[in-house]
């Protein structure tokens, strides 16, 4: 029998982040040798990192970092929120972040194809993959520069990390309006920041789908210009960061609650775990 017992099964896990059997098997294999048993789990886990290629990572985690006028967001996915509490995922996830922020990274694609400390970004994921057992991607990056940036973390549930993150850049006003804006984005997920980065094909579908509802509903001919506009209105209304109703008070835009504290909003991005938005 392996010489090993409960707390060296506990200790491994905690070290690897990998689950209970295959830690199990590993000390089983390694004679209860701990260095050992890591050894082999890494060994291991590296051999199905590409089984795990086509397993879906929807769970995880977003992290955020802002300095100097520049917020750096990241959203790293694994499988199980299992893995996503783990001290060894949450350290994974610091270390992208730090790479992400000192390359100036503003999307994944652009961070995947880089190295950090002189190691690939990629061979960096691989090993966690290897030792964790679950498929790791990095999803996306954002990065916000301003005169002024917030970023608001959101745990959407308690045991677990933050699973949606925002960054929101202004000028002007106190911190206080920023971060109310920030828990304003978390919470209502806007598209864009103003209706100009609507496009015009999106704007047009929307009057046509207003225009042929508005007849379907038997809407008298004369009054249908009015209803489109009303409903191509309410459109932006739901979508526009600028024009939506903020959370804080329903009885005000969030362009008036920028204006009255002397803001003026720069850009933002959101992330949630699992989602396009």
């Amino acid at each position: 029998m392996a010489n090993y017992t409960a707390a060296d099964i506990k200790a491994l896990r905690e070290q690897t982040g990998a689950g209970m059997l295959d830690v199990k098997k590993a000390l089983d294999e390694a004679d209860g040798d701990r260095a050992k048993a890591t050894e082999i789990l890494r060994v291991k886990g590296l051999k199905g990192v590409t089984k795990r290629e086509g397993r879906s990572a929807s769970n995880g985690l977003v992290t955020s970092k802002v300095e100097d006028g520049v917020g750096t967001l990241v959203e790293v996915n694994c499988e199980t929120d299992f893995v996503a509490k783990g001290d060894k995922f949450q350290e994974l996830a610091a270390t992208v972040l730090a790479a992400a922020v000192e390359l100036k990274a503003g999307d994944a694609e652009t961070l995947m194809s880089s190295q950090y400390q002189g190691k690939a970004i990629k061979e960096i994921l691989d090993e966690a993959s290897a030792t964790i057992g679950e498929k790791i991607e990095v999803r996306r990056v954002a990065r916000v520069e301003g005169p002024k940036v917030v970023s608001y973390l959101h745990k959407t549930n308690p045991d677990l990390p933050a699973q949606i993150g925002v960054l929101f850049a202004y000028d002007g006003g106190d911190e206080q309006v920023g971060k109310d804006i920030a828990m304003h984005i978390a919470a209502f997920s806007p598209t864009v920041l103003t209706r100009d980065e609507v496009s015009a094909e999106t704007v047009e579908n929307e009057r046509r789908i207003a225009e042929e509802t508005a007849r379907e509903e038997g809407k008298p001919e004369q009054a249908l210009p009015k209803i489109v506009e009303g409903r191509v209105n309410g459109f932006f209304a739901e979508n526009v960061l600028l024009e939506q109703k903020f959370a804080k008070d329903q009885k005000k835009q969030v362009k008036a609650v920028l204006s009255e504290a002397g803001a003026e909003a720069k850009g933002y991005a959101r992330l949630r775990v699992g989602s396009s938005n």
